[in-house]
């Protein structure tokens, strides 16, 4: 590990070293700092990208960081995990700082930064971050405080994938298309000067595990262990580094240097989580006026047992003794919330609840957010197991309680009538009875509750789907026993809701007509109604005379549409059968044909009825065929001398 070089930030700062086309200058030592010149842009291919040196707080004047590191259980590998919060002017800093680094490139360094800049961050940034030093070491053996040889941390590049949050805000005032030449067609840009809120954000890539690795500990953590971690101008930052299940891992002392000399700082917070693994929450500072002070951060690690340790208690809030544990058999179920679970016992170092089974092919374990899992065989087994509550030292509470695990009842369910979902429920006899509620559920829309009382005989239960949208269709709700845990249950039969089609009407108006004309005669209007019984957007179109026309004016379920007959005067059709159709989100359609009637239909026939047939065709006047063939001036001529007559 050279130097101050031990450090978590420089995971997010790879999107800063964006240095997409460019290579960086890299640091000689932290003391020349803020004697470095600018970028040099000489190299500009994009395997010439060289960030060793950099970190992240070089770049970026974030307002606050958080740092997230979980150490693999090979004790090899780490997934890191960061994000950048910068607000007003610090914001403004970021993006010229971004800019910058593409001088010389199309675009770059022009004061404005653009999606293009955003995207090459994204794209080569893990390219910059695997140069970089993560500053974070360990050294198994006795308490190391610097000039030893550290077991390095370093950046994976197919693990590390980069990510923003505003860097070029959406919609902005001042957002323009990119100027430049080469920019992508749908390129935009915001002046470097924009002080909204951004976000820079570092993860591990999809299909990988891990984006840092290191050389795995001889003993694995079992023995004692010092990890070093280098903050020089860490400002505010929040580090939370997550170890592998090791029975007694805790820490045995920890120091904050500046340059080799001890300061008063924050205590590391040890978080001992349900599924045993240990959780170390390391609040940083370091104010800009100390620089260049190298400030490095130790904490010792050891699994001795503590001097004294208090066994856990279980609280009034714990299950009495042969309570029922309701589950779905047949894979690992979520049995009880961890939310719930911490309730049971207490304990000053963190505790976790063992269980014991009495038959084979049942476990149960508790995840990091505290949930007991229940692994069970197929069908409706059930099974006791005795658990206790031990905390991660070893020590355990003498008094166990045994509960009574397996399914209170079966389900089957199926759509009839399309607007009902038929639950039927059967009991397991684990209880003599149940109140049962549910409801159909869908995301964040629930449908009508309904509740029955289940005994031996088994139940049907009508659950309503008014308001659900199409799509599929689950059964959620929760069963009670006074001797049983609540069992909230969400069940999902493959039920499919099927859309509805649109309910389409048509408004006539005074004169008992579909249609209004206006007084040109060019054009006539139509309003109606439009419903979806499922609460599904609806689109409209109109056809006449072979045109479509989309131009609809739409007010809650009202309509309105002002249609042009141009279209089939210029085809020689009199008679306007109007098409509407209106299609929902699901693409289910109804339409609706309407008839118009031509005002002047009767005027025209009544005068060709009443002249002679032999001067009619000796006039002169041009036929409907010929009429198709005229020009738009002349049809609305042809329009103005149809009225006159």
């Amino acid at each position: 590990m050279a130097g101050n070089r031990f450090a978590v930030h420089s995971t997010a700062i790879g999107l800063i070293i964006l240095m997409i086309m460019m290579t960086l200058t890299p640091l000689a030592e932290d003391s020349q700092l803020e004697e470095k010149e600018s970028f040099e842009t000489s190299g500009r291919q994009l395997d010439d990208i060289d960030c060793s040196g950099y970190t992240f707080e070089d770049l970026f004047d974030y307002n606050f960081a958080l740092f997230q590191i979980d150490i693999g259980d090979d004790w090899a590998t780490s997934s890191m995990a960061a994000t950048a919060y910068v607000n007003g002017s610090n914001s403004a800093t970021v993006r010229e700082n971004l800019d910058g680094l593409f001088d010389g490139a199309p675009g770059g360094n022009n004061s404005w930064i653009s999606t293009d800049e955003r995207e090459a961050v994204r794209e080569i940034g893990p390219k910059c971050i695997v140069d970089m030093d993560t500053r974070l070491g360990m050294r198994e053996g006795i308490s190391h405080r610097g000039g030893v040889d550290w077991n390095d941390f370093e950046f994976v590049e197919e693990g590390i994938a980069l990510d923003e949050v505003d860097l070029v805000p959406t919609g902005h005032s001042e957002q323009r298309n990119c100027q430049n030449l080469l920019a992508a067609a749908n390129c935009t840009e915001v002046p470097v000067t924009v002080t909204d809120d951004l976000q820079i954000i570092l993860f591990v890539a999809n299909g990988q595990d891990s984006n840092v690795r290191f050389d795995q500990l001889p003993n694995q953590g079992a023995s004692d262990f010092t990890l070093a971690l280098n903050v020089t101008n860490m400002t505010n930052a929040d580090l939370m580094l997550t170890f592998p299940v090791l029975q007694g891992l805790r820490i045995a002392n920890f120091s904050m240097r500046d340059d080799g000399v001890e300061i008063n700082s924050f205590e590391p917070e040890e978080i001992y989580l349900p599924d045993g693994r240990l959780r170390v929450n390391q609040q940083v500072n370091y104010d800009k006026a100390d620089w260049p002070v190298g400030r490095n951060l130790f904490i010792d690690f050891t699994t001795s047992a503590p001097e004294s340790n208090d066994i856990p208690q279980w609280t009034g809030a714990a299950p009495t003794n042969n309570s029922i544990v309701p589950i779905v058999n047949g894979a690992e179920y979520s049995a009880v919330l961890g939310e719930d679970v911490s309730t049971w016992a207490t304990d000053s170092n963190g505790w976790s609840l063992e269980c014991t089974f009495a038959d084979m092919g049942w476990s149960s374990r508790q995840n990091q957010d505290g949930d007991l899992l229940v692994t069970s065989p197929s069908g409706t087994a059930t099974t006791t197991a005795e658990c206790a509550i031990k905390d991660p030292f070893g020590a355990q509470n003498n008094d166990t309680l045994t509960f009574t695990f397996g399914q209170p009842f079966t389900a089957t369910a199926e759509i009839n009538d399309g607007e009902n979902i038929d639950f039927t429920v059967t009991s397991t006899g684990m209880v003599s009875e149940l109140s049962i509620a549910a409801h159909a559920h869908q995301m964040q829309i629930m449908g009508t509750m309904r509740s029955v009382s289940l005994t031996s005989a088994p139940v049907t239960i009508s659950l309503p789907m008014e308001g659900l949208r199409p799509g599929g269709v689950m059964v959620m709700g929760s069963a009670q026993n006074s001797n049983m845990l609540d069992f909230d249950f969400m069940l999902d039969f493959g039920l499919e809701k099927v859309s509805l089609p649109p309910v389409l009407e048509i408004k006539v108006n005074f004169e008992g007509d579909n249609g209004t004309w206006d007084a040109s005669g060019l054009k006539f209007t139509l309003k109606g109604e439009v419903i979806d019984p499922d609460g599904e957007t609806v689109s409209l179109s109109l056809t006449l005379c072979g045109s479509q026309a989309t131009d609809f004016t739409k007010v809650g379920k009202n309509w309105e549409i002002d249609v042009s007959i141009a279209t089939c005067v210029q085809q020689g059709i009199t008679n306007f059968d109007v098409s509407i159709s209106a299609t929902d989100e699901s693409g289910v359609v109804s339409t609706l044909s309407v008839v118009v009637k031509d005002p002047y239909a009767n005027e025209d026939n009544s005068q060709t009825n009443d002249g002679d047939n032999t001067d009619s065709e000796s006039s002169g006047l041009p036929s409907v065929s010929l009429i198709a063939t005229l020009s738009v001036t002349l049809l609305g001529a042809a329009f103005a001398r149809r009225k006159q007559e």
